[in-house]
């Protein structure tokens, strides 16, 4: 539905993004993440009709919104947008702000549309107040009713949840989902926040120095990162230095692991092996020692800090019915469904999948 073609933004002459490219398909959510000044508000803006594009092309269909030398107005683009600070007017009731975009149409129409709106955010009754009687989780919830209420074919979120306290956060953006899953609208959200992100999204695209990493569903950038970059920011994980046996296998100090995929490098290459905190269990025959350094309690599992005896540290995600101590000893050993490797002389961009 929605396609973004190589697009450039510069400011003053200097690219904030450059060849960017991706899809939305008609009802996914998707997600731009990454770090503050990644460009990814700049991306957003780029769709909403905010800020032109240098290079590229942005089309919703078959039409063109944005290329070089020409941008669609936002108003005509049928694309809503939700901002970080919900921008609802502070004169106007709940009923006013929504129907702020379409005040032509008749008083009949209007009192449908909001009252259709209001069970959808689920927010019925509260039409006759003001923003500042309500909560921040419900003026969000208007914020989001008055963005739908043109009915747009795609809805761009900023960082909407942001000033929102954590567990309202996690709730509320399971809602907004859950809203557009049900109205069948197709949404871009920007945040920096990777749970959230995943939660949230049939597709994330994480950007990072203004050019876009890997577009693909919240599993792969976890378990197949397109390179070292993606690796190293998304989820949590170790390093531990490993030697190519052959095009199926790795030797590490946890042992010869077997990947799932076929290597590229000639045996002996040396090589950096990614491993997850999933990937570490308790040994209960031949594992290898490691010491507890630290632990975070998280509920039903314990994240712990393991030292292995070169010296290497690893994080295991275990089960909180068995608590060590710190500067315990325990064996370990990997489990490793997804064996992620990288050249340990390759340059970061070209860092290999494997």
């Amino acid at each position: 539905m929605l396609q973004v073609k190589n697009i450039q933004c510069q400011y003053d002459g200097e690219p904030v993004i450059d060849d960017i490219s991706f899809h939305v398909n008609e009802g996914d959510i998707c997600t731009l993440l990454g770090p503050s000044g990644c460009g990814k508000t700049t991306a957003l803006r780029a769709i909403a009709g905010f800020q032109p594009i240098d290079q590229g092309e942005i089309l919703l269909g078959e039409t063109t919104l944005s290329k070089p030398g020409f941008s669609l107005d936002p108003e005509l683009r049928e694309v809503g947008m939700v901002f970080q600070d919900y921008a609802l007017f502070p004169h106007l009731t709940v009923k006013q702000n929504i129907c702020f975009g379409f005040r032509k149409t008749s008083r009949t129409e209007q009192n449908r549309i909001v009252s259709q709106l209001l069970e959808l955010v689920r927010l019925n009754g509260v039409e006759d107040r003001y923003p500042h009687e309500l909560s921040g989780g419900q003026q969000q919830r208007v914020a989001l009713a008055r963005a739908l209420a043109p009915a747009p074919k795609l809805l761009l979120l900023d960082e909407p949840f942001s000033n929102l306290d954590a567990e309202l956060r996690k709730s509320l953006s399971l809602e907004v989902r859950d809203i557009l899953k049900d109205y069948g609208i197709s949404a871009i959200l920007v945040t920096h926040d990777q749970e959230e992100a995943f939660a949230f999204s049939d597709q994330i695209g994480l950007l990072y120095h203004g050019a876009l990493q890997q577009w693909d569903t919240p599993f792969n950038l976890y378990h197949e990162p397109a390179n070292r970059l993606v690796a190293e920011f998304i989820g949590r994980g170790s390093f531990v230095p490993g030697t190519v046996t052959d095009h199926h296998s790795i030797q590490t100090e946890l042992g010869d692991l077997l990947g799932n995929r076929a290597y590229p490098w000639p045996e002996n290459s040396r090589v950096d092996v990614l491993l997850r905190p999933d990937d570490i269990v308790l040994s209960d025959f031949e594992g290898v020692e490691a010491t507890v350094e630290k632990k975070v309690f998280n509920g039903g599992a314990t994240l712990y800090t393991l030292a292995l005896p070169t010296g290497s540290k690893v994080e295991a995600l275990l089960p909180s019915h068995r608590d060590f101590p710190l500067g315990e000893t325990i064996a370990i050993e990997a489990d490793v469904e997804h064996l992620i490797a990288f050249h340990r002389d390759e340059e970061l961009v070209n860092s290999h999948k494997s």
